[in-house]
């Protein structure tokens, strides 16, 4: 029986800039297996908020937004999943904005999302350790690490393969 749009889990991501994104979305789709693939590249900051915190989530995400400016971030280089490979990023300021977020949401978060996520986007996803690894070798040459700032936040309604976009939210605030 398929979820109604009103008890699919919420994904919030931390939104990459367009030129990252495009490029991260090209590699993912070259490498992830294309029978998996139904994204685009993303930053998970939050798997399953629950769908009932929708309207709070939507409203607490536009104050935040209109508090911040884009995030400062670091693209490092290339990560280990073990059976996949991943863009491996560091910005301990949205990892501050997303500890607020979780201590909002706190009780209602899964024991996934109770956790600090490390930060990445994924490109190869359930491969065998050695594709994962040749990957790895190969893109250790063409990655190189850059600056860049997140442009906001996003959710979606999980809904087991493709995520259905809810809205965006645009960081708009003044820099401090």
């Amino acid at each position: 029986m398929a979820e109604a749009v009103g008890d699919a889990p919420l994904v919030m991501t931390a939104e990459l800039p367009k030129d990252l994104h495009s490029w991260a979305t090209r590699l993912r789709t070259e490498h992830f297996p294309p029978d998996r693939n139904f994204l685009e590249a993303h930053v998970t900051l939050f798997h399953a908020l629950p769908a009932q915190c929708e309207e709070e989530a939507c409203d607490y995400l536009k104050q935040l937004v209109g508090e911040f400016a884009p995030v400062e971030a670091h693209l490092e280089g290339v990560m280990s999943l073990g059976g996949g490979t991943a863009l491996k990023l560091t910005s301990p300021d949205m990892l501050t904005l997303r500890d607020q977020i979780a201590d909002r949401f706190h009780g209602l978060l899964t024991q996934q999302d109770q956790h600090r996520p490390r930060l990445h986007v994924t490109v190869q996803n359930k491969v065998t350790a050695k594709e994962a690894k040749a990957l790895q070798q190969v893109l250790e040459f063409t990655v190189e690490p850059r600056e860049f700032r997140f442009s906001g936040f996003a959710l979606h309604r999980y809904r087991g393969g493709p995520w259905d976009f809810v809205r965006r939210f645009a960081f708009r605030g003044a820099a401090r």
